[in-house]
């Protein structure tokens, strides 16, 4: 991660940015994307033969666009909701009572991370590591972003974890800063996992192999 984290120190929450779709930390990625198939259509035409060669630009901004998409989720009811879209790849109870539901996400999902739970955000920690594929046991040494959240029913971690093809997370708050439920955290670019932990006494709702959303679906049993 480079000098553009976040301190831990708590600073204004910047002014709100237009919903224009795109995820916020996406640029450095989609906009040369963009710019390489605009320039590739355009010289493109007039020549079947330029048209072919600009396919593999169109088709990458393409993906690109799909995969930085950032669509707004309605109001879900629930203690505890998803912080990613992906699957569930595990339920893991942890020695001091709490419960680790993982998802993983693959390229397909959206990967705007959600808060839980509103709170305080207490801790934004980077930690580095490798780079394995985020389904591998190995993964638990990847490079990863540790969020601590302050919540109304006590303390929850959310764990951003890079994946095999991911070099880069983004976090968009920093401690001290107050957060709302299923408000954006942060980005992971490409395929990765997200973890949250709930409290010790707090049952899952979800099942291993079961598809989430972020922000929508609830993770805790009443």
């Amino acid at each position: 991660m480079t000098d553009d984290s976040p301190t831990t120190s708590a600073s204004p929450r910047p002014a709100a940015r237009p919903r224009l779709g795109m995820a916020q930390g996406s640029a450095p990625w989609l906009v040369p994307a963009l710019a390489a198939a605009g320039a590739a259509a355009l010289a493109a035409r007039g020549s079947r033969a330029r048209t072919a060669a600009a396919l593999p630009a169109v088709a990458l901004a393409a993906g690109m666009t799909w995969f930085f998409r950032d669509p707004e989720r309605g109001p879900a009811t629930g203690r505890v909701l998803s912080a990613a879209d992906g699957v569930v790849q595990s339920l893991d109870p942890q020695p001091d009572g709490r419960v680790r539901v993982a998802v993983f996400m693959n390229p397909l999902n959206v990967h705007v991370n959600r808060a839980p739970l509103a709170g305080v955000v207490t801790g934004v920690e980077h930690r580095p590591g490798g780079f394995r594929p985020a389904f591998d046991k190995d993964s638990e040494r990847n490079e990863r972003v540790i969020w601590t959240l302050e919540t109304e029913i006590g303390e929850v971690t959310v764990v951003q974890i890079a994946g095999a093809m991911v070099r880069r997370i983004v976090p968009y708050l920093a401690a001290g800063q107050k957060v709302e439920q299923g408000e954006r955290i942060g980005l992971i670019r490409f395929g990765s996992r997200v973890d949250v932990y709930l409290p010790a006494g707090v049952a899952p709702a979800v099942e291993v192999g079961q598809k989430v959303r972020a922000g929508e679906t609830r993770l805790d049993a009443d």
